[in-house]
């Protein structure tokens, strides 16, 4: 099977631009989403695979998910200057945006309508956060371990409150050698 074609790679002030809106007009759990529409969906800069692939190093890694995934974004799109370049446009101008949010927010706090907005964007990010996790499940194979997995994964954080730490390395290390000796047969 032939590898799905991908668009030509961005420059380095597209991928500041892309990374720079997505990280200033999103916030929360849906920031993979966003980034999921965008360089895959929408501009075809790689597959939902790679995708995928870069959303389990990025999650696997310490730190901050989406500045992990910028970073390895830009990497893959276009090397060392593109990490800096996605590190840099998801983190900075957000970062000043904060500080001026925080500033106006302290004198807002007071109204209750303050409140609800931030509740709507909680929601939305919710939302966005499940899209993520649909299409991330809709991507495991077909078969018994992988979904046993999946399942078990998700039972041991959403119902039983076992510690996420423990449920990741345990399911992950459950994952890459299904995966090793499946790609061994």
């Amino acid at each position: 099977m032939a590898k799905p074609q991908t668009a030509p790679a961005p420059s380095s002030l597209q991928l500041f631009l892309i990374f720079t809106r997505i990280g200033l007009t999103s916030f929360g759990g849906g920031l993979s989403g966003w980034l999921l529409r965008e360089f895959v969906q929408n501009r075809n800069w790689m597959t939902q695979e790679e995708f995928l692939n870069g959303l389990s190093i990025s999650q696997a890694l310490p730190g901050v998910n989406v500045k992990n995934m910028a970073v390895w974004i830009g990497y893959r799109l276009l090397g060392w200057r593109g990490a800096i370049v996605g590190f840099v446009g998801i983190i900075v101008p957000p970062a000043i945006v904060i500080v001026l949010l925080g500033t106006v927010f302290s004198s807002l706090s007071r109204y209750p309508l303050t409140h609800v907005a931030l509740m709507g964007a909680a929601a939305a990010a919710v939302g966005l956060s499940l899209s993520m996790g649909i299409t991330a499940a809709r991507a495991v194979p077909r078969t018994a371990i992988p979904l046993l997995i999946m399942a078990g994964t998700f039972i041991a954080v959403a119902i039983l409150h076992w510690p996420l730490f423990w449920v990741v390395l345990a399911a992950g290390s459950l994952s890459v050698a299904n995966t090793y000796f499946r790609g061994n047969r």
